[in-house]
């Protein structure tokens, strides 16, 4: 872990139990499990890599089994709890040398279905709608720990 790089920092606060930027929801050897903190899009997740390694492709074959065994363990337990329309996943790290997934839950109602979250907004997200989901997150917290932990 490099002090300098966002996500070593974020990694480490957790460490320290600081919890900026999010949730550590589950953890082992070679990555974790966030729960990201945007308010906008309760459920949205992050499996981030560790060590710095740039592309997937960077990562032995059993390396990239795991971290996308992970990925869809959170999908599941996203589809199973929050019940979105969609579940976004993508890999960007443009600006972080560390392979991460986002998983996303995306509904019909938030403010920019059915474009990309980066996207100019349609509309704003109805704030009854963004409180029930943000309700869901410790079932989602639960799920996702139990499937990653079996």
């Amino acid at each position: 872990m490099t002090p300098a790089c966002e996500l070593c920092s974020l990694l480490a606060g957790f460490d320290a139990d600081a919890g900026q930027g999010g949730a550590l929801l589950w953890r082992d050897a070679r990555l974790a499990v966030v729960l990201v903190d945007e308010p906008a899009y309760p459920g949205f997740c992050r499996v981030v890599w560790h060590a710095h390694v740039k592309e997937m492709t960077d990562l032995p074959a059993a390396e990239r089994s795991h971290i996308m065994d992970v990925v869809w363990q959170v999908e599941l337990a996203q589809r199973d709890v929050m019940r979105a329309e969609k579940i976004n996943v993508a890999s960007f790290g443009n600006m972080t040398p560390h392979v991460h997934w986002h998983v996303i839950p995306r509904y019909r109602d938030d403010a920019h279905f059915p474009n990309p979250t980066w996207a100019a907004a349609q509309r704003q997200t109805p704030a009854e709608a963004l409180a029930a989901r943000r309700a869901l997150l410790p079932q989602l917290r639960a799920a996702i720990v139990q499937r990653l932990a079996a």
